[in-house]
């Protein structure tokens, strides 16, 4: 049975959670000690912003198998510090990907930003045409080849 979840009540997914980011988005490591050591950092920023009304991190289950996840972050990168807070990570393992689930973490993580009181969420890709279809609405270009995009909640 297809559930989200704020990994907050999910803790035994963090370290998941953590290895999936850091091959999807991290730097390459050099040796299993480096990796292990970005992985901790990963899961020790989560727990440290728990409480915090600018983070969020909603995993989704079948049953007991990750399928995906997606976040809210106060601050994504160095363009644009001025806005926050940030529609990020919105990852699907590729086993199970075209089935639609991007959908549901999207519309659960837009749900999330609207049950804080949150009135955007700020988006940046390299994707083409894809968060249109969830919303997102093109902001301007970013001077990394990224397009800046916003949801109105």
């Amino acid at each position: 049975m297809l559930k989200i979840y704020n990994i907050k009540e999910k803790q035994e997914y963090l370290n998941e959670v953590a290895e999936l980011t850091q091959k999807e988005w991290g730097s390459s490591t050099h040796s299993k000690k480096e990796f292990e050591e970005k992985i901790n950092k990963k899961v020790y920023k989560i727990i440290q912003n728990f409480d915090n009304p600018l983070y969020c991190k909603l995993i989704l289950l079948d049953n007991n198998t990750l399928i995906g996840f997606i976040s809210i972050f106060p601050t994504d990168g160095e363009d644009r510090k001025d806005l926050s807070p940030w529609y990020s990570t919105m990852f699907v393992k590729k086993e199970y990907r075209g089935k639609g689930y991007s959908k549901i973490l999207n519309e659960a993580i837009l749900a999330e930003a609207k049950k804080r009181g949150l009135k955007k969420l700020y988006l940046k890709t390299k994707l083409v045409n894809y968060y249109e279809k969830f919303g997102a609405i093109f902001l301007e270009n970013l001077s990394n080849g990224e397009k800046l995009y916003y949801f109105s909640i």
